[in-house]
């Protein structure tokens, strides 16, 4: 399965915080990561706090999307994630956002624990200008490509800081 990720945080280091992440997934023997974009700034959606730095990653992996979810969640449990109140500022946020099975077709999951495409998407430019710098052709089941999804979140903003500093053994 390919899958993309999306990273946010918008407390503490969150550079750091996502490197930590990613190699930690990447460390996984049934997990590799292939691309991750630049880091952005953006201002918090339906949340308070700071602003909220994100990315994304580009994976290839063996596991089901279920999975990969819960080794996502481990990886936020590690580096210190705590959910005291929905949309509460946090340390690392990793969201599975997209996957494909083997021959590239895009997966689609409606269960209470996960849902493919995320449901929101399509219309968060925190998570699509990310993407789009990996893929901009990325096509969002049901709502169109990354980028004419993000032509369509003009208002709200996102501005590129800077590449990632990666080691992990798959990244390039």
């Amino acid at each position: 399965m390919r899958a993309w990720i999306g990273l946010g945080a918008n407390l503490g280091d969150a550079a750091g915080t996502f490197v930590r992440a990613l190699a930690r997934l990447d460390a996984l023997p049934d997990v590799r990561i292939l691309r991750c974009s630049s880091l952005y700034r953006s201002a918090p959606v339906d949340a308070d706090g700071p602003e909220y730095r994100n990315a994304a990653a580009q994976l290839e992996t063996s596991r089901t999307p279920r999975a990969l979810l819960d080794a996502l969640l481990d990886v936020e449990r590690a580096l210190g994630r705590e959910r005291p109140y929905r949309n509460a500022p946090r340390r690392i946020d990793l969201d599975l956002l997209l996957g494909t099975d083997d021959s590239g077709v895009p997966l689609r999951i409606d269960t209470p624990a996960l849902q493919l495409p995320h449901p929101r998407l399509h219309e968060r430019a925190f998570a699509l200008a990310p993407l789009a710098e990996l893929e901009p052709s990325l096509e969002v089941p049901g709502h169109g490509n990354v980028a004419e999804l993000l032509r369509g979140c003009a208002a709200q903003r996102i501005e590129r800081e800077a590449a990632l500093p990666l080691h992990a053994r798959g990244a390039r």
